[in-house]
């Protein structure tokens, strides 16, 4: 398990243990939603950083964009700030956004 899966894991319990508790609801919403957001940031890193082992252009476009070596640390560094450059829009959308963002191109761009 990666920092990030532990990060999850951790905030998934947190949020289980307010629902079990009957913590305040808008915690527990907040806390789901960065949940939900993290899911998706990670999921995408670790989907861009397996194609990146085949590929030497995502890892080229990772150096020259100032990111360093290709690891995970790396890549999910730059999917999650690409991420935050996303149009700010509602939650579901902009996990929405996330999801559907082609991050292979943002580095070869």
């Amino acid at each position: 398990m990666d920092d990030y899966q532990k990060e999850i894991a951790d905030l998934e319990t947190q949020v289980e243990q307010l629902v079990e508790a009957d913590g305040d609801a808008r915690t527990i919403a907040e806390l789901s939603m960065q949940l939900e957001i993290l899911k998706a940031i990670y999921a995408r890193a670790i989907d861009l950083f397996q194609r990146g082992g085949k590929d030497e252009g995502l890892r080229y476009g990772l150096r020259i964009q100032g990111y360093g070596d290709w690891n995970l640390d790396n890549v999910y560094a730059f999917v999650y700030e690409r991420s935050v450059e996303l149009e700010p829009h509602a939650h579901h959308a902009f996990v929405g956004g996330i999801r559907a963002a082609d991050f292979a191109l943002m580095l070869n761009s």
